[in-house]
């Protein structure tokens, strides 16, 4: 068992039933939730989502909105206003480029707005069930944290050597694994080193504490 699978088993023994906290019905909502979740918390995206997706059900009633209508329902989370101008876009795209139909695959999903590569690989996972391993600000974190990547790999360097690392039926359990891990225990400013059983692994720990 490489040193990776040891970490990932540890991880999920801490977070057993580890899965997204966004709030979603299908893959329209997913996709709109996962794409406000930038640089902002799933709790606070869950609050402005079912006024949100009331108002505009799907693709086609959300291409036609007032970009000032879907700004004031977003109004609460970070990056609103590009949010807002975003979530229009990627609808009227949605419709005019793939006939109305969300895509299935990553290389179409990261040229709608709003969409990067962990956006489309949150969606292929969670409703496509394929395999992906979604690097986001915690997922990094963590990886980074535990030496499990370099610190100078970016995102897909980061993504890359995770798909290596941990066998591909684990990648999508993994990367919520990981960002429960890095949301709840492994926080980016106080993290819980004391009861984190990681601390042999970790470089903050050893920086920090030892």
């Amino acid at each position: 068992m490489n040193r990776t699978v040891r970490i990932l088993d540890t991880i999920e023994t801490m977070y057993p039933d580890a899965k997204t906290e966004l709030n979603f019905n299908n893959l329209y909502e997913l996709c709109i939730a996962v794409i406000l979740s930038a640089q902002s918390t799933d709790l606070s995206v869950n609050k402005v989502t079912p006024d949100l997706f009331s108002t505009y059900p799907d693709v086609h009633h959300l291409a036609k909105a007032k970009l000032s209508d879907v700004e004031y329902l977003l109004k609460t989370i970070g990056l609103y206003r590009s949010k807002a101008k975003n979530i229009i876009e990627f609808s009227n795209q949605v419709i005019h480029n793939f006939n109305g139909e969300i895509p299935d695959n990553i290389d179409d999903l990261i040229q709608l707005a709003g969409v990067g590569r962990k956006t489309a690989n949150v969606v292929v996972s969670e409703h496509f069930n394929i395999p992906a391993i979604a690097v986001d600000t915690h997922v990094e974190r963590v990886s980074k944290r535990l030496k499990i990547v370099y610190e100078r790999y970016n995102v897909l360097e980061t993504e890359k050597r995770l798909m290596r690392a941990i066998p591909k039926d684990r990648w999508r359990q993994a990367h919520h694994s990981f960002i429960l891990f890095g949301r709840y225990t492994c926080k980016a400013i106080k993290p819980d080193c004391q009861s984190c059983p990681l601390q042999d692994e970790c470089k903050y720990y050893t920086k920090h504490y030892k």
